[in-house]
């Protein structure tokens, strides 16, 4: 009888830990966000770099890839989830002189979207949420820079915001990114950040019984940008 009772317990352990190994599977976050920022800047460089040339900064630039990622950060009651956009395009036209000129546009292709568990991706990408069947593509088109520095050294970060819209799913919302930058060895390296939430393009709150989720939806980009 003894024997049996400890097969049993055993067996509902077993069981149990399965259920929540699936739980954690589903509902907990597989991606990280990356940075193309060296955390700690190349030193030697800045050393002995002085002011970036205007005429290096000024004209045309495009969106690097796969160097470039796109990442939709979402907090649940368990954590926050991470999915990637690993298809970024864009070209970008920079001016030092005159901040009017200089436009911006990028393009996420949502089917790139993973986070890591290929049924909460299509759950995702479905008709209910993104809809990325009939809405292929969320855009960005920029409105105008805030404080876009008119000096740039190699290596050394600098701040600005980006004004713009961000359409999805045919619906388009007025959003700041906050940006971090660097100018290294000819290539601008990117890192911002803005919040939208999910009612923001028409969808629902994918609240669960057993796990709820903030309004607040985080999009962060790590862009490459090199020059045309």
């Amino acid at each position: 009888m003894r024997l049996k009772m400890v097969a049993f317990a055993v067996g509902v352990i077993a069981v149990l830990g399965g259920g929540y190994a699936a739980y954690d599977y589903y509902a907990g976050n597989h991606v990280t966000v990356e940075g193309v920022i060296p955390a700690s800047g190349n030193n030697s460089v800045q050393a002995a770099a002085g002011v970036i040339e205007a005429a290096k900064l000024s004209g045309q630039w495009s969106i690097k890839q796969p160097d470039s990622k796109v990442y939709i950060s979402v907090t649940t009651s368990k954590e926050t989830v991470n999915i990637e956009a690993g298809s970024v395009t864009g070209v970008w036209t920079l001016d030092s002189a005159d901040a009017g000129k200089m436009k911006a546009e990028a393009a996420v292709s949502l089917g790139s979207l993973q986070s890591g568990n290929g049924q909460r991706d299509n759950h995702i990408k479905g008709a209910n949420y993104l809809d990325a069947a009939a809405h292929p593509e969320a855009k960005f088109a920029l409105k105008g820079f805030e404080n876009f520095p008119k000096e740039w050294k190699e290596g050394e970060k600098v701040s600005f915001n980006m004004n713009g819209t961000l359409t999805v799913k045919g619906i388009s919302k007025d959003v700041t990114f906050k940006n971090d930058a660097v100018y290294s060895q000819g290539t601008i390296r990117m890192e911002g950040s803005t919040v939208v939430t999910f009612a923001d393009f028409g969808m629902k709150n994918p609240h669960a019984v057993v796990l709820d989720t903030e309004n607040n939806v985080t999009v962060q980009t790590r862009l490459v940008l090199e020059k045309v």
